[in-house]
């Protein structure tokens, strides 16, 4: 059974940071891209960033770019996100996914591209 459980969501002030894990089981993980997706209140779900299964190469929404940065560890099973200099606008619901094959676009991602869910973890930023 495949599972993704994120953690490391929080409140945090503008310019803060946080650093979210997803942890996955149930598949063969160091095989796929995985991807963050985030969802804000009355917004539709914003692909934010993807890694190809290898970890060398990976995808940024402009949004996040030069703040966000995307790693695994294929050996932990285990997805990041290091947000950085946050801002109110990133306040949403992380979604950790996994991806349908091994890689991702470098121009941008889709839900579709994406075959499991995690339950998400809340991040809020105040101003």
């Amino acid at each position: 059974q495949v599972q993704l459980v994120e953690s490391g969501g929080g409140l945090v002030q503008a310019g803060g940071s946080l650093r979210l894990s997803c942890t996955a089981s149930g598949f063969p993980f160091d095989n796929y891209a995985m991807g963050w997706f985030r969802q804000a209140p009355g917004k539709e779900r914003e692909g934010v960033s993807c890694i190809r299964w290898s970890g060398v190469t990976t995808y940024y929404a402009d949004s996040v770019k030069g703040r966000f940065t995307i790693s695994r560890d294929n050996a932990k099973n285990t997805l990041y996100l290091q947000m950085n200099s946050l801002k109110p606008d990133d306040t949403a619901m992380y979604y950790c996914a996994a991806a349908l094959t091994g890689y991702c676009s470098t121009s941008s991602i889709t839900e579709t591209e994406f075959g499991y869910w995690g339950q998400g973890t809340q991040v809020t930023v105040s101003s």
